[in-house]
Formats: C-alpha cells, sequence, structure tokens
C-alpha cells in the first residue's frame, strides 16, 4: 500500500475504519505542524502561497508566513478593508485537504488521539472497527465577528440542564456540556474578528484556552487540550473608541501583523478590477478607459491624507471597489436611457460616483448629511486635479510662461465672452459630443497632446480637460441638478446665487431650456 502523504482523495474515503488507518501510515499532526508543513511545500515549489492579495508581498506576506513557520497564533492589526479577513480565510488552504475524526464526533476528534468522551467510549466498544469519516478542510475554517453580545456560552460553552437531568449526571461530567464554536474547531483555524470589540470579560474567557489548554464552564474545570491555529484581526481604531484587547491577551497572542493600505494606484487598481462585480452585461456594453481607473483610486488616496477625513478610522479599499462598480452602473444607465447598445464611459460617470464615498469616509466633523456628499465632491475634485498633470501641461505653469501664450487660452477666451457649456449626465452620444466640440480649441489641446487617441477617447480627454481646468481655476464648473455647467470664472464669481427660488420659477426655467440641467 502506497505511504499516507501520497493517497488521493478517493482512496482516503475507502478507508472507513480505524483498523484500515493504522494501516496506511497515517499519524497525528497538530493543526500548526500541518500548516507549518503545506507551507513548506508551496514555498519550495515556488507556488503563490496567498493568490489575490496585492500589495503585501514584501511587507504583510513574509511576516504571514514567518509567524506560521513559528507556530504563532496570529493578530492582523489594520484599518478598515485592508484584506484582514480575507488574509484569514486563504489560510484554509495550508491545510490537509482530507483528514481524518471519529464518526458522529462534535469534536472533529483525532481517531488516534481522542479528545471527547464520546470518542473514547467508541473506541474502547469498538477498538479497530471503529468507523472513521473524512473531514475536508473547509470544514475545519469557524470564523466569529466579535460583537458585545457574544458570550462565553457561544465562544466555550455551557452546561445543558436537560442533559443532566436526562443521563443523571452531575454538571461536572464533560458529557452534559454543550459545546461552543472554539472546542468544535478543534483540529482547525478558528478566527475572532473585530477583537477589541469583544468584552473584556469575554476576552478573559480566552486565557487558558490559548495557553495552558484547559476550558472551565460554570466552576467546573475541564481539561481539553484544543488544538488550534487562532487567528484574530483588529483595528487600532477599537484600541481608544469602542473597546481593547486585554493586555494578558495580546501578551498570549504569538504575533501581530500591521497591514496597509496599497502602496500604489497600479496595486489598488489590481485590486479593485480583482474585486469589482461588473456584470457580463456590463462589460459588453461600457468600454472603460485608465483614467476612469486611475481616478477612481486616486479618489481613496486623497481621502486618506484629507483634513477633513478622520485618519483613524482609514478609508476602505471598499470605497474604490463601490466607486468603480458606480461609475460602470452609470455609463450602464445613460445607454439605456438613450436607448444606445454600446457607451464610452466619461468623466461625469465617476461624478454619479459621490454615493460610494459620503458612506465610506468618517468625517472628522459630522454635521449634515450633505457635508459628506460636499466632501465627497471636493475629494473627486482633488483626484481630477492630481491626475491631470499626467496628460496635460500645469496650468500654474503655463500662466508663467514669457513670450508664449498659455495653451489653454483660447478656451479661456470663449468661455470669457460669456459662453458656456452644459454636461449633463445623461446626454446622449450626439449630444455630448456636441456640447464638447462646440468649444474652441478643446479638441486641438488634445490632438496635439494625444494624437494616438480614437475618437472616443479623444472625447473623453476633451471632457477631462474642462474638469481640469476648472480644478486649476481658470474656468468656472457649477454644480448642476443632472449634470455641470462650465462657464467662465469672472462671471461665475460676480452672479449671485439665488436662495429661496419657488417651484413656479424652477418650472419656468425648465420651460425655456428643456435641454439644460436645473442649477441647484
Amino acid at each position: 500500500m502506497p505511504a499516507y502523504d501520497s493517497l488521493s482523495a478517493d482512496q482516503l474515503h475507502k478507508i472507513t475504519t480505524l483498523g484500515a488507518l493504522k494501516k496506511s501510515g497515517y499519524q497525528p499532526r497538530t493543526v500548526k505542524t500541518e500548516l507549518r508543513d503545506n507551507l513548506i511545500k508551496k514555498l519550495q515549489s515556488g507556488e503563490d502561497v496567498f493568490p489575490g492579495i496585492f500589495g503585501y508581498e514584501e511587507t504583510v506576506i513574509p511576516e504571514l508566513q514567518r509567524a506560521i513557520l513559528a507556530g504563532h497564533h496570529i493578530n492582523l492589526l489594520g484599518l478598515r478593508g485592508q484584506a484582514k479577513t480575507r488574509i484569514a480565510r486563504l489560510l484554509i488552504g495550508l491545510l490537509d485537504e482530507y483528514v481524518p475524526m471519529v464518526e458522529g464526533s462534535e469534536l472533529n476528534d483525532d481517531p488516534l488521539q481522542p479528545l471527547s468522551v464520546f470518542a473514547k467510549n467508541l473506541l474502547a466498544e469498538h477498538g479497530d472497527e471503529t468507523p472513521v469519516a473524512w473531514l475536508p478542510r473547509a470544514d475545519r475554517y469557524t470564523e466569529k465577528l466579535a460583537t458585545p453580545d457574544v458570550s462565553v456560552a457561544d465562544l466555550i460553552g455551557d452546561a445543558d440542564p436537560i442533559k443532566a437531568a436526562t443521563l443523571k449526571l452531575p454538571y461536572s461530567d464533560e458529557r452534559v456540556i454543550h459545546f461552543g464554536l472554539i472546542p468544535r474547531a478543534h483540529r482547525g483555524i478558528f478566527v475572532i474578528n473585530e477583537l477589541p470589540d469583544l468584552q473584556a470579560r469575554i476576552q478573559v474567557s480566552l486565557f487558558n484556552i490559548l495557553q495552558e489548554g484547559d476550558i472551565q464552564i460554570r466552576g467546573f474545570k475541564v481539561r481539553l487540550p484544543l488544538d488550534l491555529q487562532f487567528v484574530f484581526t483588529a483595528n487600532p481604531e477599537d484600541y481608544t473608541n469602542r473597546g481593547s484587547i486585554v493586555t494578558p491577551l495580546k501578551d498570549r497572542i504569538d504575533a501581530q501583523i500591521i497591514t496597509h493600505y496599497p502602496k500604489s494606484i497600479e496595486i489598488g487598481k489590481r485590486i479593485t478590477q480583482q474585486e469589482a462585480r461588473i456584470k457580463p452585461a456590463q462589460r459588453g456594453m461600457v468600454t472603460l478607459n485608465d483614467i476612469v481607473s486611475d481616478l477612481v483610486e486616486q479618489v481613496a488616496i486623497e481621502a486618506r491624507g484629507s483634513e477633513f477625513v478622520d485618519a483613524k478610522s482609514g478609508v476602505s479599499a471598499r470605497l474604490t471597489i463601490s466607486a468603480f462598480e458606480q461609475v460602470v452602473a452609470g455609463a450602464e444607465r445613460r445607454a439605456l436611457v438613450n436607448g444606445e447598445k454600446t457607451t464610452y464611459v466619461r468623466v461625469s460617470d465617476f461624478i454619479t460616483a459621490v454615493p460610494a464615498v459620503t458612506g465610506k469616509v468618517e468625517l472628522v466633523y459630522e454635521g449634515e448629511q450633505e457635508g459628506a456628499g460636499i466632501v465627497a465632491e471636493k475629494l473627486m475634485g482633488k483626484a481630477i486635479r492630481t491626475l491631470f498633470l499626467n496628460y496635460f501641461p500645469d496650468p500654474d505653469k503655463a500662466k508663467k510662461l514669457k513670450g508664449r501664450p498659455s495653451p489653454y487660452k483660447t478656451v479661456q477666451e470663449w468661455f470669457g465672452s460669456g459662453h458656456t457649456v452644459d454636461l449633463l449626465h445623461d446626454l446622449s452620444t450626439k449630444d455630448y459630443r456636441a456640447a464638447l466640440d462646440q468649444v474652441p480649441g478643446l479638441r486641438d489641446i488634445v490632438a496635439e497632446l494625444h494624437p494616438n487617441e480614437d475618437a472616443e477617447a479623444t472625447y473623453f480627454l476633451m471632457e477631462f480637460l474642462l474638469h481640469g481646468l476648472s480644478e486649476y481655476s481658470l474656468i468656472s464648473r457649477n454644480r448642476l441638478t443632472a449634470g455641470a455647467q462650465f462657464k467662465d470664472l469672472l462671471s461665475s464669481m460676480f452672479t449671485m446665487p439665488s436662495f429661496g427660488e419657488g417651484d413656479e420659477d424652477e418650472d419656468d426655467d425648465e420651460d425655456e431650456k428643456p435641454q439644460r440641467g436645473r442649477r441647484r
């Protein structure tokens, strides 16, 4: 018979008794040894141990691998949206595909190292004929979100009075215990997310499991040497605002690994593209531009450095994922409204993703609901301003060039003569292009700097140019209910805003100019 380690899944499942298991050469291993051995194999073969995790190749992943090789319990410490839980779930891939257990055991007892009274009694009664089942790796992973209502009974267990009465046993007998999540995760990985949110008295109940290997229920000490790999996740904000990890528990967690946000736009884009749920129909309808993807990532970067956003809370990678999904959905909706089968993404689609940003940033000073929306728009404007310089000359430097006119002079002068352009979110492709074509000099700038772009990308860059000029205060951009209006900067400064306009006035404006969006 081949060695146990070389047996296939089908061959393993043919082993159904303890006697056959012994003949196969099976030897028990702790879960930490199992993780270590399988990690060594993957490292030696050059296999990607944590697929789909980007930006941690030189920081978090090496530290995690060292912790596994050392056989340590792990705490992943980092702000929201830094893939902490995703990393914990990927540890499943380091477990054996199947491990043997005593059939019917609720504690996943190893047939050669039984833990529960049930398994011990079954082995004593049947010997080598004891039935063996095979536990898949997916069933050896348990995850619990720490919430204030979690009890010791949930995690550890409690004495079941009905069992005690039925079996006529005292509470001190292990057979009356209704085991909690942790004992049931025996021989597996147990993850507690947001550990600081656990009440201190619940955290204390983990001391003995982590160190001494016993549990205490209702004053009765039960020796239960559980075999577990603990992984905790925590947000540093929780240490001060909502909870904390009690010092003795921190002392028992061997390795604390600090996670971080993507260090470049390219890494952020890889994460967003992987995680964003873009439907096949959307991919067939909407053509994307790399600049939009960069803008989405830049918003998160701007938010993480913004004075209006609470740095302690962080800015989750979910912001960019949600924003990207909304950009695509915005372009899809426009195409559906206009009866178009395909469309090209626009900068205005990026602007409509404000709802994806407002719910993902925590402001330093929480005010009225509109405050978050204004901050989101400012962050988007900063993203446009930052990336503008990657594609067009710096407007600030262009003003100071002696003897050479600004490349944006023609565009500025056209707006300075009183012209305006309304770019509504739902404009058809024909009307969108017509609106941009009426601005003299706009196409010339794009054609000179980006001569190899196709028609759709050219119009995208023309719109991007208008938004960029407004961010550098060469022209003005006013927010409309259904889009944006571009006009001369000085005229917008001298135009007094109207407050308290009645519905009748707004209706009159709509009758006079049905093709234009109402200004807020």
